[in-house]
C-alpha cells in the first residue's frame, strides 16, 4: 500500500536535556568530581540508592517520538514529507495509525507520505506518539516543529501550492491583523515571547488563473506555544538566620524566577537526596540538620513533556548549635539569689521589729 521512504534527518535541540545527552555545562555549584557531575544524569536514569526516591521521566526514554521532515507543522503535501517514528521495542515492529484507525501494521518505522491526513505511531515499549497533521490545502501556514522557547527567532510561513498565485497575504492572531504585505509571505515573531501564544493564520487573494477563480481564502489556524525553562532557583529559609538552635522549628522554601508550569523540586542535603517538593519542613531540628542545602527545579516541555530542564540553586549553610546551658544556669542562679535575697531582707525586717 505504502513504499516505505528514506530516514529522516533530524539535529537535536541545543538543550539542557536531550534524549539522554547532557548538552551544557554543569550550573554553577555543582562539584567538579566526576561523580558529582553525572549527578544529573543519575537522576535521570536510575534510582538513587542513597534515598531510594524515583526520579521523573527522562527526557526521550519513556516516550514515542514521531519526527517530520521537513521540520514544519502543520506539514503539507507537495512537499516530501518523510515521518519516522522512534521509541522502544524491535525494529519494523512500528503501528502507524491515520485520522484515528490503524492504518499498517507491523510496518516500517519511517515511509514518505502520500496522503493528506493526522499520523500517529505507536511502540510496543513507550507508547503512541503525538500526532502530526500533513494537509493538501490551498494556503497553509506553517510554524517550526520544534519546541518554542521564550527568547528564540521563529518565522511563520504562509504558503500555498504551486499552481496558485496569492497576493495581499495578511497574518492573523486570534481574531485581530499582525502584519500585511503585498508581496510578503512571512511573519517573524523575534524574539520571541510569552504573549505570543496563540492562535495564528493567514489569508489573502488567490488565484488560479481563471478570471473568475479570483476568492480570498484563509489557512487553518495553527497553535503557536512559548515555553520558558526554569531558572534562578533560591532557597528562603524561615526563621531566616542560617545558625539556629536545636529545638528550633525550620522550614526551607524553594522557587524559581521563571518556568512554565509544571514545576517539580527536589532538595539536596550535602548533596544526596532527601524530599520532593517545594517545601522542605526540618521540623524541630538538631545537630544532624547542620549542613549546605540545595534545590533542584526541573519543567518538563513540549509534546509528552520530552525536553527536560533543570536549576540548582546555590548551596544554602545550615548551622545548627546546642541550646547554650548557661541560659538555663543563670536562670536557677538568679532565682536562687532572688529566693535567699528576700528571705534576708525578712529576717532583718522581724529582727528589727523584735528589738524595737
Amino acid at each position: 500500500m505504502l513504499r516505505p521512504g528514506g530516514g529522516a534527518k533530524h539535529s537535536h535541540l541545543d538543550i539542557i536535556w536531550d534524549l539522554g545527552q547532557y548538552k551544557q555545562p554543569l550550573p554553577t555549584g555543582f562539584p567538579e568530581d566526576q561523580s558529582y557531575q553525572t549527578f544529573l544524569q543519575d537522576h535521570c536514569f536510575r534510582k538513587t540508592t542513597s534515598s531510594g526516591l524515583f526520579p521523573p521521566p527522562c527526557p526521550g526514554a519513556q516516550t514515542t517520538q514521531l519526527l517530520v521532515e521537513p521540520p514544519w507543522r502543520p506539514a503539507v503535501l507537495w512537499d516530501r514529507v518523510t515521518l519516522t517514528c522512534q521509541g522502544s521495542g524491535t525494529a519494523g515492529a512500528t503501528t502507524w495509525y491515520k485520522d484515528g484507525q490503524r492504518w499498517w501494521s507491523e510496518a516500517p518505522d519511517n515511509f514518505t507520505v502520500t496522503d493528506s491526513g493526522t499520523y500517529t505511531c505507536y511502540r510496543r515499549g513507550t507508547g503512541f506518539s503525538p500526532t502530526v497533521r500533513v494537509l493538501n490545502d490551498p494556503l497553509v501556514l506553517q510554524v517550526p516543529a520544534r519546541l518554542l522557547l521564550e527568547g528564540d527567532t521563529v518565522t511563520l510561513r504562509c504558503r500555498w501550492q504551486q499552481d496558485l498565485s496569492v497576493t495581499g497575504v495578511r497574518f492573523y492572531s486570534g481574531d485581530e491583523e499582525v502584519s500585511r504585505s503585498s508581496s510578503g509571505t512571512e511573519l517573524s515573531l523575534s524574539p520571541l515571547q510569552l504573549n505570543h501564544s496563540g492562535h495564528y493564520r493567514c489569508g489573502g487573494l488567490v488565484d488560479s488563473g481563471l478570471s473568475w477563480s479570483r476568492k480570498c481564502q484563509e489557512s487553518v489556524p495553527v497553535t503557536v506555544t512559548v515555553h520558558v525553562p526554569v531558572a534562578n532557583a533560591t532557597i528562603t529559609p524561615s526563621p531566616p538566620a542560617h545558625q539556629v538552635h536545636t529545638g528550633d522549628p525550620v522550614t526551607l522554601r524553594c522557587s524559581v524566577q521563571v518556568g512554565s508550569a509544571p514545576v517539580t523540586f527536589i532538595w539536596l542535603h550535602n548533596r544526596q537526596e532527601v524530599a520532593r517538593g517545594p517545601i522542605l519542613e526540618l521540623g524541630d531540628v538538631d545537630v544532624g540538620h547542620s549542613g549546605t542545602y540545595q534545590c533542584v527545579a526541573t519543567n518538563q516541555l513540549g509534546q509528552n513533556r520530552r525536553h527536560v530542564f533543570r536549576a540548582l540553586s546555590p548551596e544554602l549553610a545550615l548551622e545548627v548549635t546546642l541550646g547554650s546551658p548557661w541560659v538555663t544556669v543563670a536562670a536557677g542562679v538568679s532565682g536562687s539569689l532572688l529566693f535567699l535575697l528576700v528571705a534576708v531582707i525578712v529576717g532583718w525586717h522581724q529582727c528589727h521589729r523584735l528589738g524595737g
